[in-house]
């Protein structure tokens, strides 16, 4: 290899600016993608669905979310060397071409489609929607006011898709579970847009933080009790009580915690509560799957 100029480490660097460009070092992304999409398979079955559909959309979930990354890298390249946080990354800084960070997207998705065509043809179909949202999301951002309403379909998508994968059809709870899940996301992606919005104002980026003003702490919280309040009202009285009950306390009581770091709106506050939304996912599908398990 030496002889010809090229070095040992060059398939190790570009292995790991790939991992980089899908965030494999920041799980906290995919898992706020996957509890609801497996919480959804959850109530679809009635209980525990198998372990075939649970390894579907767990990895489907993970190769999707990491399609989605390489795609909104690209998208916003041009935007993204003018934040502090983003300037880094692989297509940003030029250390990835536009074209390679595609293709590799390409084949990620094309090995979530792979495992989706195991289901049945309802999910199948569904899958062409979830796509289209999550290729829309990233430039959505220059044209709505309130991009991460996309971004709450695209992050919800997997819930009708348990349900179609499940039953064959997407019921109208379903669409009810996708409802509230878009607040949790309204909530976490406003967070995370907090951390950002001097940088979005100077280049012109939409945000629900520019949007929202100083209105977006209270609105944050709402979105948060609206979340809650959807699935633990479509869930009471079908469960056992005792699980969703205590799931309930223990994810308000996050909720009230997250207040505590976004309040005052800095920096460190807001992107530590994003980073943290996973643990009130995991808390809301534990719910849910303990309450089938004694119900």
């Amino acid at each position: 290899m030496s002889e010809i100029g090229l070095s040992p480490e060059v398939p190790a660097s570009r292995l790991r600016l790939y991992l980089d460009l899908i965030r494999w070092d920041r799980p906290a992304g995919w898992l706020l993608l996957l509890w609801p999409s497996l919480a959804g398979l959850w109530v679809a079955a009635g209980g525990f669905p198998g372990w075939h559909l649970v390894a579907v959309f767990t990895c489907g979930t993970l190769l999707m979310r990491s399609a989605g990354c390489c795609i909104n890298d690209v998208a916003d390249r041009d935007f993204d060397r003018h934040v502090k946080r983003t300037a880094h990354r692989p297509v940003t800084s030029g250390l990835l071409g536009a074209r390679e960070a595609l293709a590799v997207g390409a084949v990620l998705a094309l090995a979530a489609f792979g495992l989706v065509l195991t289901t049945n043809a309802a999910t199948i179909a569904w899958s062409f929607a979830a796509l289209a949202i999550a290729v829309a999301y990233p430039f959505a951002k220059r044209h709505l006011s309130m991009p991460q309403a996309v971004l709450g379909v695209a992050f919800s998508f997997g819930i009708p898709m348990a349900f179609a994968a499940v039953q064959g059809r997407v019921p109208g709870e379903a669409w009810a579970l996708l409802a509230g899940n878009l607040f949790w996301v309204l909530a976490y992606d406003t967070e995370y847009a907090m951390v950002d919005r001097d940088d979005d104002l100077r280049i012109g980026m939409k945000t629900s933080a520019i949007t929202l003003g100083q209105a977006d702490v209270p609105v944050v919280m709402a979105c948060y009790g609206l979340f809650l309040g959807i699935w633990f009202g479509l869930l009471w009285g079908r469960v056992a009580l005792a699980p969703l009950a205590l799931a309930l306390v223990i994810a308000s009581a996050q909720v009230l915690w997250h207040f505590t770091m976004i309040r005052s709106r800095s920096r460190e506050g807001c992107f530590r509560a994003f980073r943290l939304n996973h643990w009130l996912g995991l808390t809301v599908f534990a719910g849910v799957v303990a309450g089938y398990a004694l119900r």
